[in-house]
């Protein structure tokens, strides 16, 4: 666990910047859900960048649609979609408005609230499990489409804030493929995770889904 994060929230600014500077820099940064039941606190370990229509494995890539709106919109905003029919994963949107990147949140430590998380990810072996991975991170945090296009960027009292925390050294931080991209976007190595943490997702390679006969 860090000690003594900064709980300032990371200004609009920091989000508007090209993707791959955006995304290495959210490492250590965490990330505040306020629910009924009380807050989460989350220390980000592991993103992954996605580059808009520049990315063939990017939501974005083929234009705007009503489902990836939000990642057009202005930076610092919140991007939720839904996956495989049952899971939803989160981003943060970034760059300039009107052009699309975002980056996926994959894992992260739960540093308050860990009992509440506990509740949502009854499966989780021990509290480095809780978040580990972009559908478990989000159903962690009880992230659902209700909450696409928050800002994550204010002062005031909202469902998701980013805040500061105690960005990741260089020299900790690692880089790789992202998981389970296929095709072109497979071999950019726009993943991003700290060093040897036990809440880093494990890689995996895309394996094309079968159809059914």
């Amino acid at each position: 666990m860090i000690a003594s994060p900064d709980r300032t929230p990371l200004p609009r600014e920091f989000f508007d910047r090209p993707i791959l500077e955006v995304a290495p820099d959210l490492l250590g940064r965490i990330l505040v859900r306020n629910t009924p039941d009380g807050p989460i606190a989350l220390r980000l370990t592991e993103v992954e960048a996605y580059d808009g229509q520049n990315d063939p494995g990017s939501h974005a890539y083929r234009g705007r649609t009503p489902r990836n709106d939000v990642m057009f919109g202005a930076p610092g905003h919140v991007y939720v979609y839904f996956t495989y029919g049952m899971w939803f994963c989160m981003n943060l949107v970034c760059g300039p408005e009107g052009r699309a990147s975002a980056v996926l949140l994959r894992a992260g430590e739960i540093i308050e609230g860990a009992e509440l998380a506990r509740t949502r990810r009854q499966s989780a072996r021990n509290d480095k499990e809780l978040a580990k991975g972009p559908a478990r991170l989000a159903t962690a945090l009880g992230v659902d489409r209700a909450l696409n296009g928050t800002d994550a960027c204010t002062t005031e009292d909202t469902p998701l804030r980013i805040l500061t925390g105690a960005p990741v050294p260089g020299d900790q931080v690692r880089s790789g493929p992202r998981t389970g991209v296929a095709g072109e976007g497979g071999v950019h190595p726009w993943r991003y995770w700290v060093a040897d943490d036990p809440t880093v997702s494990p890689y995996r390679a895309h394996v094309p889904r079968k159809r059914r006969s």
